[in-house]
């Protein structure tokens, strides 16, 4: 035990442990596809996009050619339509609502058809967008991830001069620091961000985070208003013994090495590694640390599979990449011998009769010299105090919102995941943000025409392509 140790794979190895997970389409195969598609009426796979996404009418500009329209029907929803085509659960979204299903063949590859028509408008270097006549208002939007980035984009296409704060030294939050590395090669996160910025009227300032270096007063004070899109900034404890023990880290953490890692030879990895929870970030952990090397690799659930937050591809896809999966596992304690991680106790566990979860009273020990935590995030409020005085109305936690991704405090917004009631998706956060600088616009103008403040209205129609 306690054998973590850097280099365990060669460069070769690596490169092509970490290569494309899923290499994109190419130009016959995406024809193919695409012609696969009934361009339905009403269809139900935009209704299953949070983005709304006209699918059909991107989808059948690929079959005439016609990849910058196809491209424009896609940003001007989703201006990380890229990202979310390699990111999204499209399994349990649009796809999932795709009529191909109900006649018992595969969906039509969305998701894949979607990452081609962008990755072309890409190569080319092609703006879609054009800002429209300036406004004079200014507007400060905190945090860098896709919430921040959507609103950010929206608002300065509709003409008004955006400052974004973002606390890490770069832009993308989660699609950079958060998504297993063989998910979005070659820079894609970075790349997306600088095609977002290259639309002008966006200021970024990073290394600044709220709470720390301003306060939510100092921004109402500063600008017309604020977007916040903070994201979740802690880590839910295991709440067993052993859990500050050597050995035992967060796997939001190491998934962030690796993402920013300039040599993947020099990260440490263990001979057998334990990660603890049931969503994407705990596959994606499990599956890189295979990647890196390591032998033994047990992702441990306390529920069954039907309840894992990751989806069933997520969960196949680890299984084959040689991580082995068991659930209905709850952890007791992290075991160490002088202060080193050997192992940790798991407590078997059941459904009750009224639904909670109990444990039988029988306990296996799974040995391993590292442990992965990843059961879950949360909000931390007194990011959003001004000294240390709650500002904002809260939710189970998160911060509470309107239909129009407003809070409780006049000219404040919010969205992404450190808002209550949406999903923790790449998807929601663009959406969220959309939302949101159309609400914000609509405010804002009323009070360019009145003179005075105004309620948000049902936001404006979204600026369309160049």
């Amino acid at each position: 035990m306690g054998d973590i140790k850097a280099g365990r794979l060669d460069a070769a190895a690596l490169a092509d442990n970490f290569a494309d997970a899923h290499p994109p389409l190419d130009d016959k195969n995406a024809v193919i596809e695409a012609s696969r598609c009934y361009y339905c009426y009403d269809a139900p796979c935009i209704k299953a996009c949070p983005t709304g996404i006209d699918i059909p009418s991107f989808i059948k500009k690929i079959t005439t050619g016609n990849l910058k329209g196809s491209a424009a029907d896609i940003l001007s929803a989703n201006i990380m339509g890229g990202m979310c085509a390699r990111v999204c659960p499209t399994e349990i979204l649009c796809e999932d609502k795709c009529v191909r299903n109900a006649e018992g063949h595969k969906p039509v590859e969305i998701g894949n058809l979607q990452r081609y028509a962008t990755d072309k408008l890409f190569a080319a270097g092609t703006q879609l967008f054009e800002r429209d006549a300036p406004t004079g208002k200014r507007i400060a939007v905190v945090g860098g991830g896709p919430a921040g980035l959507s609103c950010a984009h929206r608002l300065a296409v509709l003409g008004h001069d955006v400052t974004v704060f973002e606390a890490r030294e770069k832009l993308g939050g989660l699609n950079e620091y958060g998504i297993a590395a063989y998910k979005t090669v070659d820079d894609y996160a970075a790349r997306e961000v600088d095609y977002i910025l290259s639309i002008g009227g966006i200021t970024v300032q990073t290394g600044k985070a709220l709470g720390r270096d301003f306060s939510l007063a100092d921004l109402r004070a500063q600008y017309d208003a604020v977007f916040l899109g903070l994201g979740l900034g802690a880590v839910n404890a295991l709440r067993c013994d052993g859990e500050d023990l050597n050995g035992v880290y967060n796997a939001v953490d190491f998934i962030a090495d690796i993402r920013q890692a300039q040599d993947l030879s020099a990260l440490p990895v263990g001979r057998r590694v334990v990660v603890i929870g049931g969503g994407n970030t705990a596959v994606d952990a499990a599956v890189q640390t295979r990647k890196l090397g390591a032998e033994d690799v047990t992702l441990v659930y306390r529920r069954g599979k039907n309840t894992m937050s990751a989806t069933w591809v997520e969960q196949e896809f680890a299984q084959v990449n040689g991580v082995t999966v068991k659930h209905w596992l709850a952890p007791k304690r992290v075991i160490a011998e002088d202060g080193t991680v050997t192992g940790v106790e798991f407590a078997y566990t059941a459904t009750g009769p009224d639904g909670k979860l109990t444990e039988t009273g029988e306990t296996a020990v799974i040995p391993c010299d590292t442990v992965l935590k990843a059961i879950g995030q949360m909000f931390v409020p007194a990011t959003i105090s001004d000294d240390g005085a709650a500002v904002l109305d809260l939710d189970g936690g998160r911060i509470a919102v309107d239909e129009t991704r407003r809070t409780s405090v006049d000219g404040v917004w919010a969205g992404g995941d450190c808002v209550a009631g949406g999903q923790d998706l790449t998807v929601q956060g663009v959406e969220d943000g959309k939302i949101a600088a159309h609400a914000i616009d609509a405010w804002l103008r009323a009070g360019i025409a009145t003179g005075t403040a105004a309620e948000p209205g049902a936001g404006a129609t979204a600026s369309q392509p160049a």
